[in-house]
């Protein structure tokens, strides 16, 4: 490619990207002092606007460094971790950063012509029928383009921003970056230490590394397709592989609305799309062995009639039927509050070192897990809330939380911090939702067999039992 078709070439320079968050960073503990010395001299109080400042400056910077930073930002601009910044402020950072779900600076169209070329050997007006050179969407690593097939086939096309791989790879070489970041963000993350802040740093190193290559998204997607083909309510688009390689992605074009419209609609159908979220995310886990790794709300379109379309399947996490089954016995374990039960699973899956004469009693941890438990464990019917949110992160990783003694002896193995982090991103979905549910019930019907007692639990168990999902899980868990 031309370098006049290089606009906007990704900056490498790991200090150069850096650095203007740096810059907020600083711009914005300055102002804080400030504010509250003017405070105290005028008896007016301007920390609104500071923190409202502070969180455009973040957004602005991690819109423009795109990768690495950016991914990172959208990873902490949904978990609500109980913002240091207090419950009254919470609201102006996570409405700042949840503009990072929706858009980025997008790249011109003839740097997007010229990655489809590359790609898929012809322009886009030859490659397709009908293609819209305004994107859609622009996120981190790539946009998105409505196009048509020839036969009529509505289609989005997601391409690659030229040179974002080789960036996002040379920032993934340097350790040390996302845990600046990560440990930089505390009036975003609260309390974590600088343990978990490398925990989270190296699990976002891993997640953003298998985005960075479309064939992988596009197998993902295929297996999720193909397992909820024709699901009362759960939408999967299809994916259009003679158009697709390792930068350019295309599939079905899936209507519905944003997340910011969805949270307008009536409490009746937030509900109803709640339920369906929870049974995808915790349902793929136990039908078919699969965790979409990205649980935001910028990967869901919501649909008037109560479906939910779920997109991005850029990390997909597998599981043996060997993990599954033991995921399965801590949540029933824990749901029937038998500590011996939890110490034991615990144990064999990983969350602490049995050789470690430092352990937690099987009754803290009890109490530990059942903490991220409540939405099973509390009287039904349930509501997610954010406040909710945060306190089950405040329990699950605080070292100066109600849990923080557990907090500081538990050696957790990689992939279930990564479950433990889905687990945290759709609840804080369901939170900012309202979502009401008889979610004990739910996981009743997976793991004891027990009858559904919603609509879409009869419409959901209707659908598995002619589509036979042990043998699915056979076949995907196999390969954990």
């Amino acid at each position: 490619m031309a370098e006049n078709e290089r606009p906007q070439a990704i900056r490498r320079g790991r200090v150069v990207r850096a650095a203007p968050l740096l810059g907020a960073a600083s711009r914005t503990a300055g102002e804080a002092v400030v504010a509250s010395l003017r405070k105290r001299a005028t008896g007016n109080d301007t920390t609104a606007d500071v923190h409202a400042r502070a969180a455009e400056r973040y957004v602005q910077s991690l819109g423009r460094s795109k990768g690495v930073l950016m991914k990172a930002g959208q990873l902490l601009s949904f978990v609500t971790f109980a913002p240091a910044v207090g419950g009254d402020y919470q609201g102006v950072y996570r409405a700042a950063l949840a503009r990072l779900q929706d858009g980025a600076p997008p790249m011109p169209p003839e740097v997007a012509r010229g990655v489809v070329i590359a790609e898929l050997g012809a322009p886009p007006g030859e490659v397709f029928a009908e293609f819209d050179p305004e994107p859609l969407a622009a996120a981190s690593i790539g946009q998105v383009h409505a196009a048509r097939l020839h036969d009529g086939r509505r289609v989005a096309v997601k391409i690659q921003y030229p040179g974002v791989a080789e960036a996002i790879r040379a920032d993934l070489g340097n350790t040390e970056l996302l845990a600046t970041f990560f440990q930089m963000a505390r009036p975003l993350t609260g309390d974590m230490t600088r343990m978990n802040v490398r925990m989270l740093a190296r699990e976002a190193t891993e997640r953003i590394s298998e985005e960075l290559d479309y064939r992988a998204e596009a197998a993902s997607q295929a297996e999720f397709a193909d397992a909820y083909r024709g699901h009362p309510f759960i939408r999967i688009p299809e994916v259009v592989p003679e158009c697709s390689t390792g930068k350019v992605f295309t599939m079905d074009l899936a209507d519905g609305v944003r997340w910011s419209r969805a949270l307008e609609a009536p409490q009746e159908l937030k509900d109803r799309w709640g339920e369906a979220i929870y049974r995808f995310t915790l349902g793929s886990l136990r039908r078919l062995g699969l965790f979409n790794a990205d649980p935001h709300p910028g990967n869901y379109l919501f649909n008037s009639d109560g479906t939910v379309t779920f997109l991005d399947f850029g990390c997909v996490k597998r599981f043996s039927r060997r993990q599954v089954t033991g995921i399965v016995d801590l949540v029933q374990a824990t749901a029937d509050g038998d500590a011996d039960r939890v110490f034991m699973a615990m144990t064999e899956a990983g969350f602490v070192d049995a050789a470690n004469p430092d352990l937690p009693e099987p009754d803290e941890l009890l109490a530990w897990f059942g903490s991220s438990l409540r939405p099973i464990i509390a009287p039904q019917p349930y509501t997610y809330t954010p406040e909710q949110t945060a306190e089950v992160v405040q329990a699950m990783f605080s070292p100066f939380g109600p849990q923080s003694s557990v907090v500081r002896r538990l050696s957790m193995r990689p992939d279930y911090l990564l479950l433990t982090r889905i687990d945290l991103g759709m609840t804080a979905v369901l939170g900012e939702l309202r979502a009401t549910g008889r979610w004990r019930s739910v996981c009743r019907e997976w793991d004891r067999g027990d009858p559904p007692v919603t609509p879409y639990g009869e419409l959901d168990q209707a659908f598995w039992r002619e589509h036979g999902d042990h043998e699915r899980l056979d076949r995907a868990g196999s390969v954990g």
